[in-house]
């Protein structure tokens, strides 16, 4: 590395796999594709049963300052995460799952938001195009208005109100400042997935910016994380109610409890849609403890 090189903020990349074999060489090579030289890469195989260890032990066998960590089990992304950063040094800090794709630019441009932005900014996210498990184009993240921009315009700043009411980051774009990592403890390792409540939590004290780009291509397949919710006995809903009450001691004014609202009505929609009663109960609960509940709430409660 040159000495320009290593003058620039070190960014670790925490890649994680859990039978991704189909998709990982697409994904590693990505990482060597990146322009921005001064890199840091933990690959973290959480138990995969597919061949995803021999393509890791090959990658970082041709760079030898790769680190390369197998767990002996399958831990979950959340305690897998938290292993590999505590092992990392960067600033900053990508949770890269390896079946999507950095663009080439991705970290050279969100490193240079960072810079812009100042030190308040614990994360940036950005705009991610859509692929099928062969690498077609579905679609992008964000929608976009005739003229081409992006609709609506996602927040910036301090968002914590706006992570309570409506899901709009897409998760595989984010990068995070270490020392908001660091004051959070990592990820909640009780918990079945991370970016909710890494959302809630760093955004209470934290300003997140969105970089207007697509950084990222985020796959869809059976398997991703993203296709996994409410089905019955869903630990995934089980977390977002355990972040839901997180975020309502989190809360300070009226503004922020109705935000919280409008995301509990819709979880507890869905969950009563696929017959997730205990957890629509909970949610219900939820709601009167916010002093929220609506007419249509009410009846969805009586029929769970």
């Amino acid at each position: 590395m040159s000495s320009a090189a290593s003058r620039l903020p070190l960014v670790s990349i925490i890649a994680l796999c859990y039978n991704h074999a189909r998709f990982l060489e697409t994904a590693l090579d990505s990482i060597r594709a990146q322009t921005y030289p001064n890199l840091e890469v933990i690959l973290v195989d959480d138990a995969s049963t597919d061949g995803s260890r021999a393509i890791l032990e090959r990658y970082a066998a041709a760079h030898p300052q790769w680190q390369l960590l197998l767990l002996p089990e399958n831990v979950g992304n959340c305690r897998a995460f938290n292993q590999g950063f505590r092992r990392s040094k960067g600033e900053f800090v990508l949770d890269f799952a390896t079946d999507d794709v950095l663009l080439p630019e991705r970290i050279a441009q969100q490193v240079r938001q960072f810079e812009q932005v100042g030190p308040r900014c614990g994360m940036v996210y950005s705009d991610a195009e859509l692929i099928d498990e062969a690498g077609g184009h579905v679609r992008y993240h964000f929608r976009r208005d005739a003229q081409g921009q992006l609709h609506p315009q996602p927040a910036s700043g301090l968002v914590f109100a706006d992570v309570l009411a409506r899901y709009f980051i897409s998760t595989p774009t984010m990068t995070m400042r270490r020392a908001t990592l660091e004051e959070l403890g990592g990820y909640d390792e009780t918990l079945a997935y991370e970016d909710f409540d890494f959302w809630v939590r760093a955004s209470r004290n934290w300003e997140f910016y969105l970089l207007p780009a697509v950084t990222t291509q985020k796959r869809l397949h059976p398997q991703s994380m993203s296709r996994k919710g409410y089905r019955p006995h869903d630990p995934y809903l089980t977390s977002t109610i355990r972040v839901c009450h997180k975020a309502l001691a989190l809360c300070r004014t009226e503004a922020e409890r109705a935000a919280l609202a409008v995301r509990v009505r819709w979880e507890l929609r869905q969950a009563v849609r696929h017959r997730n009663r205990p957890e629509a109960r909970d949610l219900y609960q939820l709601l009167r403890e916010l002093k929220a509940v609506r007419p249509l709430d009410w009846l969805l409660g009586l029929t769970c």
